[in-house]
């Protein structure tokens, strides 16, 4: 007899499986320009069988972005806690972490900074904010701790330094995408923490 777990379960894994190729599609183009049918050719179905596991392409996209974003905040919140002594040291696995999140799932910036740049609200722009947000509450967190243990130096001010960081990892990834070499991040990535590092440290 059919569970309602058994039953459900093809249907998640055609989700997980149309979420894993829409970022992998809008790592080659912009996510703008990532059709259905595109998306259905991806994974071997039709393009009626697209929507009928989501409703709309923006459901689609809203899907990709929910599933990214828990996915890198938890790769963070992991990073963050494997130096809990040292929050320096947590700081620059944090960094590192995010950049090998970007090079992994390169479509995710694309997705994020097109949003960005829309003058209008959209229900996406707000999930884009909703991410950035618990990305602040976390390395704000990380670094009062660092603070708190006298690694920074004391006229640091959190909220100024928060925004280094995240426009340190902005600019190096914005660059990569540009240039068309993502994987240059791996090099060009440790040097940028150590001049934000010696900004930062008491």
């Amino acid at each position: 007899m059919s569970t309602p777990s058994t039953i459900k379960q093809p249907t998640e894994l055609r989700q997980a499986s149309l979420i894993a190729a829409a970022l992998a599609l809008a790592a080659e183009r912009s996510p703008a320009e990532v059709t259905t049918a595109q998306l259905a050719q991806a994974i071997g179905v039709t393009q009626g069988a697209v929507f009928r596991h989501f409703e709309s392409k923006e459901a689609i996209w809203l899907a990709v972005l929910d599933d990214s974003s828990e996915r890198l905040l938890a790769s963070l919140a992991l990073a963050a806690e494997s130096h809990a002594v040292d929050g320096l040291k947590a700081l620059e696995a944090v960094f590192a972490a995010h950049v090998a999140f970007v090079i992994e799932h390169p479509g995710l910036p694309r997705l994020v900074f097109q949003e960005l740049q829309r003058p209008q609200d959209t229900l996406l722009k707000s999930h884009v904010r909703r991410l950035m947000h618990d990305y602040r509450l976390l390395l704000l967190g990380l670094l009062k701790r660092t603070k708190e243990q006298g690694r920074l130096a004391p006229s640091t001010d959190l909220a100024s330094a928060t925004v280094l960081f995240m426009g340190a990892i902005q600019g190096l990834v914005m660059q990569a995408l540009v240039s068309g070499d993502v994987a240059a991040m791996r090099a060009q990535a440790p040097p940028v923490f150590q001049v934000l590092r010696a900004g930062l440290s008491a």
